[in-house]
């Protein structure tokens, strides 16, 4: 079940009154592209993606049609979980897919919503999960095990190359970057846990300016900061 992003991205964008120059300008990418990915003619990178549903004040759940909950009370709507009643099984053929520009595929496993991000990751060969080649960071506890290919994850100032069967765990608020330099494609399960949670108190990353109005997004860094602040 691919998810329709660029019908979800344009509707967000209008609804907001934003111009595609305004975004673009935001972001510090060509209004062309943007058009381009909310017409479905490209599919954006993974920093892009991340920048654009950050300027746009959305979540991964909403671009990938499953949206959180928001229940008000008082002045202000609180975002609740909706997780609870949630369907245990979630079948393969029902699995929202994100593909991205430049061979990086997004599965969202069940539990939509829950206290953890699970995806299935695939890396073509070539890919990474940015296409300028900086390293990322954002909020939560990554998780995630090999199951076929190899991975090159370059994490602070090391380098691991993995393979199948092989595990990793840190905080990814460490700066860190997948690629896949092999001749075969790489796939493997994620989980972040207490991404929602830390990310308003995640820091900003060393050599950005800190998110604000009318700040262009440099690099995928920081682009998780507002995520979910909704």
């Amino acid at each position: 079940m691919t998810a329709d992003i660029g019908t979800r991205l344009r509707a967000a964008r209008l609804q907001q009154g934003l111009s595609l120059r305004s975004v673009a300008q935001a972001l510090g990418v060509s209004a062309s592209l943007i058009s381009q990915v909310e017409t479905g003619k490209t599919q954006p990178s993974v920093s892009t993606l991340y920048a654009l549903v950050t300027h746009l004040g959305i979540s991964i759940d909403d671009v990938m049609g499953t949206p959180t909950r928001a229940v008000v009370d008082g002045p202000e709507a609180v975002v609740m979980p909706s997780y609870s009643n949630a369907p245990a099984v979630q079948r393969a053929a029902d699995n929202p897919v994100l593909e991205m520009e430049n061979g990086v595929r997004w599965e969202r496993l069940a539990g939509e919503n829950g206290p953890a991000d699970g995806l299935l990751v695939s890396y073509d060969p070539g890919a990474s999960s940015s296409i300028e080649g900086k390293l990322m960071r954002h909020a939560g506890i990554e998780y995630a095990y090999i199951i076929e290919g190899q991975l090159t994850l370059q994490l602070d100032f090391d380098t691991y190359v993995l393979e199948p069967g092989d595990s990793m765990y840190f905080d990814s608020v460490r700066p860190h970057l997948y690629s896949n330099n092999g001749d075969v494609v790489a796939r493997g399960v994620w989980f972040v846990f207490g991404r929602r949670q830390q990310n308003l108190a995640m820091p900003t990353a060393p050599g950005t300016e800190p998110r604000g109005v009318g700040v262009p997004l440099a690099s995928a860094v920081d682009v998780l900061r507002a995520m979910d602040d909704l």
